[in-house]
């Protein structure tokens, strides 16, 4: 199974692991991160979370050869908290996202890609009944309207989800390229082949099917509690709306209370969880965009858990 772990020594460097740490990667994907992980970490614990399970299944044959010192929940991360819990684990020294859809998931048959005719689906867990498929033939035509626009960015939105639901009333919308082609008519061949709606409309349904903002705004708040002093919370992004919400949480948990900050002095449970330690994003090199240009669109960007030691003193 091939996959290439994108920003992979910029991620395992911002990490900073430690032989005798506790990690969490959250998109276990293939073990490409976790394999380095746990090479590294011989007298520590490695938890991972996939909700693909054939990723988990792949991905436990990989790390067994590795140790025995880690566990797969085959879970949405946004139930890291939780799953943790169960296993009596509240604090961890590092915790690595690695957001978007893994390689193999693109090139297998499971309607992720554009470039080729299979079945809509696009479900990152098999367990879930909710498919590309049902958003395209079910959905009203002012909710495809809004996903197209809120999780597309696509200016066409309206011209496509009518397309859509014109196509639909005639024939079940079945293929990836049934839809590609039902883009193609709801916008005219010249604006298709410029500017390729069809990759904003697919990530909109992508992200729709699968909830992937709602998990991201749920699991980087328990994530960030999750860490232990000092920790470090790694997050690599692939497209603006993914990256714009990592920033803006990062923004909230890293700055003081506004309700107390004209204080001479700030309690510390006031004071801010974290410090960004990029405050620019990290990028792919010219070498791996050479290697790989699926990393193109890639941005890395790394918090640290303030030591609630440095807190006790500080003061406005």
């Amino acid at each position: 199974m091939k996959h290439y772990s994108v920003l992979k020594k910029e991620a395992m460097e911002a990490l900073q692991l430690k032989e005798d740490g506790i990690y969490v990667d959250a998109t276990l994907g293939y073990a490409g991160d976790a394999s380095f992980i746990l090479e590294r970490i011989k007298r520590g614990k490695l938890f991972a979370f996939d909700r693909d399970e054939e990723a988990c299944f792949y991905s436990d044959s990989v790390l067994k050869k590795i140790g025995s010192n880690y566990h797969i929940f085959p879970e949405r991360f946004s139930k890291m908290k939780e799953c943790l819990s169960e296993v009596g684990i509240d604090k961890v020294d590092g915790i690595l996202f690695d957001l978007g859809v893994s390689s193999p998931q693109l090139d297998e048959n499971r309607g992720f890609s554009f470039m080729r005719d299979e079945e809509l689906d696009m479900r990152m867990d098999q367990r879930e009944t909710k498919s590309a498929k049902t958003v395209v033939n079910t959905y009203s035509l002012e909710e495809l309207k809004r996903i197209f626009y809120l999780y597309g960015e696509e200016k066409k939105s309206a011209f496509i989800a009518h397309e859509i639901v014109k196509t639909r009333e005639k024939e079940t919308i079945k293929t990836t390229q049934d839809l590609v082609l039902c883009i193609k008519r709801a916008v005219g061949a010249n604006y298709f082949f410029q500017n390729h709606p069809e990759r904003n409309i697919f990530q909109a349904i992508r992200i729709e099917v699968n909830e992937e903002l709602k998990d991201i705004e749920q699991a980087l708040p328990d994530a960030i509690e999750l860490l232990r002093e000092n920790g470090r919370l790694v997050v690599i992004t692939f497209h603006s709306l993914e990256d714009r919400l990592v920033k803006k949480i990062f923004k909230q948990y890293s700055e003081i209370d506004p309700m107390v900050k004209g204080l001479p002095v700030i309690p510390k449970e006031y004071l801010p969880s974290i410090k960004i330690i990029t405050k620019k994003p990290i990028v792919p090199s010219e070498e791996e965009l050479k290697e790989n240009t699926r990393s193109k669109s890639a941005k890395l960007r790394v918090i640290e858990r303030i030591s609630y030691e440095s807190k006790n003193d500080e003061t406005l």
